[in-house]
């Protein structure tokens, strides 16, 4: 009897030992097992967050554009400045720069697109412009094509945000905020190397039949205000302008944005009958880069204003010291 009341007693413990351990996790064969059996269960848990990233790239990836049309000769040089140019899938017969661009595939004018040649292009992205045709943008719409639209940007500073934004749209904001950086800096600089200088007064000339300027509401007008000079029509009404108002403000200097040849010629001869006009006794009558001055990019914002404020400020050195 004794003998089964002391068995009893060490099946007694024996039990409440195990029961401990199980509950403490200790260093039996059962809390052993128990933290074996939970290892498996924290690798799936791993391998299930990697799963969830994977895949979170993966998504990501397919959100940036593959196949990106251009419908403005700005937009292309841009998407070249960001370093996308391999998948651009198309752009319009105007889009010359850089030269790379000419040899992708054409899909119309700068106002008139060809949308059946757009939606053969399977783009996953068309940027189009605020001269873009407002009909072959609603067609593209209804077709399910992914289309943005940028407005003819009205200062260096929404010109930098527009960029920016492209770069989001494209997977490169951070190249976007890096060329950003860069160009105000180097207009920071011009614009301090020629704040003591003298302002001469400047008449731009963008148009000529009828003759058209910059307002003070135009990007243009920048480049006049941070080259240290003073826009003589900047109170214009939209832009228009006439020879008479030319002479009543007596500019130092005239601009004319237009290519070299034929136009640009045509229109210095033109100036030359106004011999009372300051800028042309001083023959201060100067041709601009159109693609530089009418659709910059950030860096070529800063080659023209260089250009600009080395015209008005003859024998300044480079980046406005004299």
């Amino acid at each position: 009897m004794r003998f089964r009341r002391r068995g009893h007693g060490a099946a007694k413990m024996k039990a409440v030992v195990s029961e401990e351990s199980c509950r403490k996790g200790g260093n039996g064969k059962n809390g052993v097992s128990a933290r074996l059996r939970r290892v498996p269960g924290a690798l799936l848990c791993l391998f299930a967050c990697l799963m969830a990233v994977a895949v979170h790239c993966a998504a990501a990836a397919r959100a940036v554009p593959q196949r990106i049309v251009s419908c403005g000769p700005a937009i292309t040089e841009k998407l070249y400045l960001l370093g996308v140019e391999k998948n651009i899938a198309g752009v319009t017969v105007y889009c010359q720069r850089p030269y790379e661009a000419r040899e992708k595939p054409k899909v119309g004018s700068v106002t008139q697109i060809n949308v059946e040649k757009v939606a053969a292009l399977r783009p996953d992205l068309v940027l189009a412009t605020s001269l873009t045709d407002p009909c072959s943008v609603r067609r593209l719409k209804s077709l399910r094509l992914r289309v943005v639209v940028f407005k003819e940007p009205k200062s260096f500073e929404e010109m930098n945000e527009q960029f920016v934004e492209m770069g989001r749209l494209t997977g490169k904001e951070h190249v976007a905020l890096e060329i950003v950086r860069a160009s105000r800096k180097q207009v920071g600089h011009i614009r301090a190397g020629v704040k003591k200088l003298t302002r001469p007064r400047v008449f731009i000339q963008v148009g000529a039949n009828p003759l058209f300027t910059a307002s003070k509401e135009s990007l243009f007008n920048d480049f006049l205000e941070f080259s240290g000079g003073i826009n003589v029509a900047q109170d214009s009404k939209g832009g228009f302008y006439s020879r008479e108002q030319v002479l009543t403000g007596n500019p130092d200097i005239i601009l004319i944005v237009a290519m070299e040849g034929p136009v640009a010629d045509r229109e210095k001869t033109r100036w030359q009958r106004f011999d009372t006009v300051k800028a042309v006794r001083d023959r201060a009558v100067y041709v601009m880069d159109p693609y530089k001055m009418c659709s910059p990019t950030p860096v070529s914002f800063v080659e023209a204003l260089e250009t600009v404020a080395n015209l008005l400020h003859p024998g300044r050195g480079k980046g406005g010291e004299q």
